[in-house]
């Protein structure tokens, strides 16, 4: 069948079976790969990405489902001018990221975030990104940088 739907900002439009995740379209369909599969069962993550305004995992959604849909990626997350977006700018600075396969769906988790809640708690944070996991950072720097993103102090956070 076929499905379109305006991806960051542009329409687009693909092939792909009944049973296809809205993660394998984005990925194999559009080309667009910063959105990453780590588990396909919606316990990671990492593809987490934007459907009319709403944070979802990718892979918990069919790519039909999304039909006619508005979706954001990572790769639609840089500013118009093609610097980085406040949230990934924090990311780099406070060294929210170690083999960046998280990074993705961090990001996007993050930006919701403050989308929802400007000026957000450690605790907040933290709760939010819950269904996000890292392997590799510890979620200190990653909670840093939601913190400096938001405006906030990015002081020592708990357990560090």
């Amino acid at each position: 069948m076929k499905i379109s739907m305006t991806v960051n900002g542009k329409t687009m439009s693909g092939e792909a079976e009944g049973r296809t995740l809205l993660s394998t379209f984005l990925r194999e369909e559009l080309g667009l790969t910063g959105t990453h599969i780590g588990c396909d069962t919606s316990q990671c993550g990492a593809c987490t990405v934007h459907v009319d305004g709403k944070q979802i995992k990718s892979c918990t959604m069919f790519a039909a489902e999304a039909d006619g849909a508005t979706v954001a990626t990572i790769e639609g997350m840089a500013n118009a001018d093609g610097t980085l977006s406040k949230v990934q700018q924090a990311f780099q600075d406070h060294h929210g990221l170690q083999c960046g396969f998280c990074t993705p769906g961090m990001v996007m988790a993050a930006t919701s975030l403050l989308e929802q809640n400007p000026k957000p708690t450690e605790a907040e944070i933290r709760h939010h990104l819950e269904g996000n996991i890292c392997r590799c950072t510890g979620y200190h720097n990653i909670v840093k940088a939601v913190l400096a993103a938001s405006g906030q102090e990015v002081p020592a956070v708990a357990a560090e």
